[in-house]
């Protein structure tokens, strides 16, 4: 698809993938930032142009009715919309792990919350005369790790909206939609879990969306997730034991 002149939302747009996102499509498109630290914002906007920010928390739902107000009688022209925003906790099954709060907390955030937006934005978007929507989920979404399970889990669910969503929208609508799908990568969330010893550079990540989104490819499979989808399917039981040995 073409990605000039284009206005883009990109969620979490105020630090890490997102923010790599938006800087690489800034410079030949409108590009709309939303986060919930808007001192984070405001220094992503100071570096780079045609940017604008916009806070928001995704998960309260006034917010979302007030951003989706913004784009409607400000921004109407919005054809790209990238689904980015997570987080996740770093934390073993126990007795004693809370893992429902957890999981309530990261469903909340990795998944409800851009279902709704997405939802909410599918009018405008089916206005243009060419529109997207990315998701981005992860490695995890095939085989999850037991140091983030529960984030895991919510990766996966977004992986399966997103393949029914396009499915759906394909049929008849202009609208493409992208699952844009990392390993481990170097950003402030995955510090815990090694991110920053082992993970990719979320640039890379930036890069490799871009590229896809010029050649239509829908499900984008950055770096190990490549080689790891293919085992995937030839030994889900084998790809289970490498995403968690050692």
């Amino acid at each position: 698809m073409n990605i000039k002149n284009k206005t883009i939302l990109i969620t979490g747009g105020g630090s890490g993938i997102g923010f790599e996102i938006a800087k690489l499509l800034s410079a030949e498109n409108k590009v709309i930032i939303v986060g919930r630290n808007k001192l984070r914002l405001d220094k992503a906007v100071a570096n780079l142009p045609n940017v604008i920010a916009i806070s928001a928390d995704i998960t309260n739902e006034k917010d979302i009715n007030d951003l989706v107000d913004e784009i409607n009688n400000n921004h109407s022209d919005l054809s790209i919309l990238i689904n980015n925003a997570g987080f996740g906790y770093s934390y073993i099954f126990s007795e004693s792990s809370d893992t429902y709060t957890k999981a309530l907390s990261e469903f909340t955030t990795n998944y409800f919350a851009p279902i709704r937006l997405t939802e909410k934005l599918l009018p405008v978007l089916k206005k243009q005369s060419e529109a997207a929507i990315v998701n981005v989920t992860s490695i995890v979404a095939f085989t999850p790790n037991e140091t983030i399970p529960t984030y895991s889990d919510s990766k996966a669910a977004f992986h399966s909206y997103t393949q029914v969503l396009r499915h759906t929208l394909s049929k008849n609508t202009n609208i493409k939609v992208f699952d844009l799908m990392p390993p481990l990568v170097d950003t402030e969330l995955t510090a815990e879990i090694g991110g920053k010893e082992h993970g990719m550079p979320a640039g890379d990540v930036a890069k490799s969306l871009i590229d896809s989104l010029k050649e239509d490819v829908y499900e984008i499979h950055v770096g190990q997730t490549e080689g790891f989808y293919n085992g995937f399917f030839a030994s889900s039981k084998a790809a289970f034991e490498t995403m968690n040995q050692g």
